[in-house]
């Protein structure tokens, strides 16, 4: 591969066995049944797990694949891990010798983040399925672990991805049934929470057995050939459904013009496009001519570059689809080497989810310029993500994430949703109030939405919400907020959001904003406050409807001088 190549990826294609086709209500009854294997999957996680950004934030993803690592099924989780746990199987079994390689018992683990498309954190189980000695697919399961040996446990100044955590490059934690116990004691020494990696771990395996147990209970049930027949008829159905609304967009090339607030090392932006063509219903996404590789961790790896593309493609379709390797097929990517979307190592990548965040954006707010009975206004287009931690009475460590929910873009026909995790993480959740306190030395003062904070027009902005952290000891935080100088632009004459915005108030009364920060010692008594952006509006203020107006005074969404300002025709 040359510097200049670009690279191009699509869905894996169909095979022809030959035949009948399967049975439609058998292959529906397949599809549902991978679906719910991958769900058990999801359940089995949370209730096992022992971390809050497993069980309560949902930060993972579990999936099911064939041989040909085709994706059958995955949960509804994190939708910004759609379809990287492909990445993740063939990176994980080529690194532990290949597919001859394998026997009934191994689980494979990684921490590979250029393998697996994310920081070291979102580490991979992958568990083999055989009927028999016959292998028959894949159970996986990338889930988010508070930390595993990293510079800090989160990180937004790392200047090469070995500062960002141990890597395990897809090595056998299992072989046939046995565990390796060198290799798991090596695992946890290099944790400096041990004893929630060991859960979290622990909770992982069972899980991705489950799913191997789920697959494997289908294939005996209704046989090899069955089951194969059904899963080209269950691609090909997925396949068909993209393309149906790509034929409905008109043929064009749009670009996508995004930015970020820095790269973690400097206050510089970092402005990216992205290009989406469309051409009958095929549609390429163009990373090729992307900002070039950067200095600070916000690289995003080729797999997570990949599954950007498809979750905002697949956003657009609406409804409630679970997909399948078929969806991905009329989807193409394209990417460059040495480029933001395709870093090459030791390029950092810790905070690799947060330029996949804006190019989401993007994408969606190109393809809406075209199609406007489906467009949205942006959002507040970032997590506002913390992480707290400081030491107990007893000298033991703590630790606690939280991602924040923003306003979201209004549409043609309804306001903005208030508030909401962003679309590429909308599976996940904030930790909730009860949890935070009942575990850590932390109070949620303020958790409230925020008036004003959604961008006027016939139909309003979702609000951003006001969310207050005070801090019972001396702690450290980490956090990265986005979006701080590029505030959610509203449609076809919708006023913008207010943009995201990050204080901490220390107890001498001074109060300093950051965006991307590292290891901040806080002393007890400050207050962390953020301050999440709103949606952009749709439409001409001018146009709103006076009730509507009356309604957001009314529910304390818009103040009354504001409304007065902004809708003058309603009063």
């Amino acid at each position: 591969m040359t510097v200049d190549e670009v690279v191009s990826i699509r869905g894996k294609p169909g095979k022809d066995l030959g035949g009948p086709k399967a049975d439609p209500v058998t292959t529906e009854v397949i599809r549902q049944g991978l679906n719910a294997g991958a769900d058990q999957m999801k359940v089995a996680l949370r209730r096992a797990a022992f971390s809050p950004v497993i069980y309560e934030m949902i930060d993972f993803a579990c999936g099911i694949y064939d041989t040909d690592v085709r994706m059958l099924a995955q949960a509804r989780s994190l939708p910004s891990f759609l379809g990287t746990l492909g990445f993740c199987i063939e990176a994980a079994v080529k690194a532990s010798g290949g597919e001859a390689q394998l026997e009934p018992g191994d689980v494979l683990w990684s921490t590979d983040g250029y393998a697996n498309g994310s920081h070291p954190q979102d580490a991979v189980v992958v568990v083999p399925v055989f009927l028999d000695d016959t292998l028959v697919g894949y159970s996986v399961i990338k889930a988010h672990h508070l930390d595993i040996g990293a510079k800090e446990m989160y990180c937004t100044d790392t200047t090469d991805n070995f500062q960002e955590g141990v890597i395990f490059p897809g090595v056998k934690l299992y072989r046939s049934g046995v565990l390796q116990r060198d290799l798991y004691r090596t695992i946890l020494a290099n944790s400096r929470l041990p004893q929630a990696l060991s859960g979290d771990l622990n909770a992982q395996l069972a899980a991705a057995r489950m799913g191997a147990s789920s697959l494997l209970t289908l294939i005996e049930k209704y046989g090899v050939e069955q089951y194969e027949r059904s899963l080209e008829r269950m691609f090909d159905a997925g396949e068909a459904i993209v393309r149906r609304y790509l034929e409905d967009v008109p043929d064009g090339r749009y670009i996508a013009k995004c930015a970020l607030d820095s790269d973690g090392l400097t206050d510089d932006m970092v402005e990216f496009d992205v290009a989406v063509e469309i051409e009958g219903s095929d549609v390429v996404v163009d990373f090729s001519d992307s900002a070039s590789e950067q200095a600070g961790p916000i690289n995003c790896p080729l797999p997570t570059t990949v599954s950007t593309a498809r979750m905002a493609i697949l956003a657009l379709l609406g409804g409630n689809e679970m997909p399948n390797e078929g969806h991905f097929r009329p989807i193409e990517v394209r990417a460059r080497p040495g480029t933001l979307f395709f870093p090459r190592p030791p390029a950092p990548i810790f905070l690799y989810g947060w330029p996949s965040d804006q190019a989401v954006e993007g994408i969606l707010q190109a393809i809406s310029a075209v199609t406007p009975a489906r467009a949205r206004a942006a959002s507040g287009g970032d997590l506002c993500g913390i992480s707290l931690w400081g030491n107990r009475d007893d000298g033991s460590l703590w630790a606690c994430a939280m991602d924040q929910p923003v306003g979201h873009g209004a549409k043609d026909g309804a306001d903005g949703g208030s508030p909401l995790i962003i679309i590429s993480c909308s599976g996940i959740r904030n930790s909730p109030a009860e949890v935070v306190e009942a575990r850590y030395p932390v109070i949620v003062e303020r958790c409230e939405l925020a008036p004003d904070s959604g961008g006027a027009g016939r139909f309003r902005g979702g609000l951003g919400t006001d969310v207050e952290y005070r801090l019972l000891r001396d702690s450290y935080m980490t956090a990265i907020v986005e979006r701080t100088k590029t505030p959610p632009e509203g449609l076809f004459g919708g006023g913008s959001g207010r943009p995201n915005r990050l204080e901490v108030r220390l107890p001498d009364g001074s109060v300093v904003s950051y965006s991307k920060v590292t290891r901040l010692a806080l002393p007890a008594e400050s207050v962390v406050a953020i301050q999440t952006g709103g949606g952009g509006g749709y439409g001409p203020a001018a146009e709103r409807d006076r009730e509507a107006v009356f309604d957001d005074v009314g529910e304390g969404y818009v103040s009354e001088s504001e409304a007065r300002r902004l809708y003058p025709q309603a009063f």
